[in-house]
């Protein structure tokens, strides 16, 4: 099945070129697509199996924070100048409901977008379209010789 990815900026962060061109070792390894991302905005999706299951049945969180992560990451990126990079400074998730094996969708926004930091909230649901958890991070943006460490 071909993946839908698109970039709207024309002007695109390198970040957000590498995550187009290949699927990141993340997301090969979790199974969930980026789909979307542009300007501080970014939808990813994952079709949950037997595979993401926590010990009770019910998908594990940590799987449903991987998405949510991975689409407040792009949103974020979309956002930064080529010679900026960024690190995650905190993040976190309210779970509101068990899921077993949905598909699910999680967009993310950028909320405030400073000089040095960010906010972004990602709400991710089911194929119904009812709200599964609820994520946010803070994002530090890098500059000079931080950047291009990363």
């Amino acid at each position: 099945m071909a993946q839908k990815r698109r970039a709207e900026s024309p002007t695109r962060h390198p970040l957000i070129e590498k995550v187009l061109a290949s699927r990141p070792a993340v997301a090969e390894l979790i199974g969930f697509n980026v789909e979307e991302i542009s300007d501080g905005h970014a939808v990813g999706s994952l079709q949950a199996g037997p595979q993401h299951a926590n010990p009770m049945g019910t998908m594990h969180g940590g799987v449903l924070c991987d998405l949510a992560d991975a689409a407040m990451g792009m949103a974020f990126a979309s956002t930064l100048a080529p010679s900026e990079s960024f690190t995650t400074t905190s993040l976190s998730i309210n779970f509101f409901r068990p899921v077993w094996q949905p598909r699910l969708r999680a967009e993310a926004h950028v909320v405030s977008r400073g000089k040095n930091l960010g906010y972004v909230e990602c709400d991710v649901a089911d194929q119904d379209g009812t709200q599964v958890p609820k994520a946010s991070c803070s994002c530090f943006v890098l500059r000079g010789e931080h950047a291009k460490q990363r």
